[in-house]
């Protein structure tokens, strides 16, 4: 199939920043792009072919987006599964395909799809409501502390709260949840694993995340992870091993923990490009979005090795303040060796909000690491 200045058209769910990533790589091959997504102001809207407003969520939407595009992918996994499957029944190819993407969504079958393959994860307990877990507290079935999370519809650290004790659980959701076991790690890691259509597969190399402690969002993701090299080996292992029982095509986002003890656990998976890849726009030979598109056209998979040391930071709403955004000092951040910003396009902020990232590349793991520091310190995203 011809894919470059041609009539093939690429159909994307979701407009949001990882989709607006997307289309620099698909501008930069001159392939057709449809997206939809249900806001008017997504950062895709400026970049693709067509653009289409509509919710993710609604099947006829859904249906109809996928019926005039050659490959259908998505940049967010909230997505109607059931149009999916319709559209893949009739022709269309979908990747990630649909039958993957209904272990991910749901996060207690994405832990029982662990434990059915043997795949290492901490231990958890699954509720239908969130009220059933006092109950299994008062009856010793639960202890303190234990990570609460929303099964479906959680993401940038939402439905993800700790559980100290009880007053904790006031104000959660009473949706369908997990209750994990806290792991005392070392590390929070992270492997990316593409997979084409016709099955070559690459990994990229073991990143390490640093979380906000209250957002629970990543501040900072460090490539090469600070690890020694059989730990290295390890994460990869257990990464390739998550992607081969999902085998999915396209890209799958595997976060891990390394434990005190130094084994492996599988926190949990993302089928799309993903946060912790974004420092391979700079550092990397190919980075996660082109490889992405490479995945599902089928093209040869690139090169992933890193060109240099690569440390991403994210740029967040800065709490007190919603609004109209003003990224406050980025002049001063661009007089910093090796900085390049990249600005999501979100007109408003609010606490927590992702509206950017910062990428530092350095021969010098150390100094991109200083850098990176500094330019935490001086960017703020506030509003007018």
């Amino acid at each position: 199939m011809h894919y470059f200045s041609s009539d093939f058209k690429l159909g994307i769910l979701g407009g949001g920043q990882l989709g607006k990533m997307l289309l620099y790589e698909t501008r930069k091959w001159d392939i057709q792009t449809k997206v939809l997504d249900s806001s008017e102001e997504a950062p895709c809207k400026i970049a693709c072919d067509k653009f289409v407003l509509g919710s993710l969520l609604d099947f006829d939407i859904v249906y109809n987006f996928g019926k005039d595009v050659d490959v259908l992918t998505i940049e967010i996994e909230n997505v109607n599964i059931d149009a999916l499957e319709k559209l893949e029944d009739e022709g269309i190819k979908v990747y990630p395909q649909p039958r993957a993407l209904r272990i991910i969504q749901n996060k207690a079958t994405q832990k029982l799809f662990y434990t059915d393959n043997e795949i290492p994860t901490s231990p958890f307990t699954r509720f239908a409501y969130t009220s059933e877990i006092k109950d299994s507290i008062t009856n010793g079935g639960l202890s303190f502390p234990f990570v609460w999370k929303s099964a479906q519809f959680g993401y940038d650290g939402q439905g993800v709260k700790v559980v100290k004790k009880i007053e904790d659980l006031e104000n959660l959701p009473n949706v369908e949840c997990i209750a994990e076991d806290m792991v005392n790690f070392k590390n929070e890691l992270a492997v990316i694993v593409s997979k084409s259509a016709s099955g070559e597969v690459k990994t990229y190399p073991v990143v390490e995340m640093e979380f906000h402690p209250e957002a629970n969002q990543v501040e900072y993701v460090i490539c090469p992870a600070r690890i020694e090299e059989h730990i290295a080996q390890k994460a990869q292992e257990v990464a390739l091993k998550v992607a081969e029982h999902i085998n999915l095509v396209g890209l799958l986002a595997v976060e891990l923990f390394q434990t005190q003890e130094d084994q492996i656990l599988v926190n949990e998976v993302a089928p799309r490009p993903h946060n912790s890849g974004h420092y391979s726009i700079e550092a990397s030979y190919t980075n996660q979005f082109e490889q992405h598109i490479r995945a599902i056209l089928d093209l040869p998979l690139g090169k992933t090795e890193s060109k240099v040391a690569g440390v991403m930071v994210n740029l967040v709403g800065a709490e007190g303040y919603t609004g109209d955004v003003v990224y406050e000092n980025i002049t001063e951040i661009l007089g910093l060796e090796g900085v390049t910003p990249h600005i999501y396009g979100k007109k408003q902020t609010r606490p927590f909000r992702k509206m950017g990232h910062v990428t530092i590349v350095d021969e010098d793991m150390g100094r991109a690491r200083e850098v990176a520091q500094e330019v935490k310190e001086k960017i703020k995203v506030i509003s007018k």
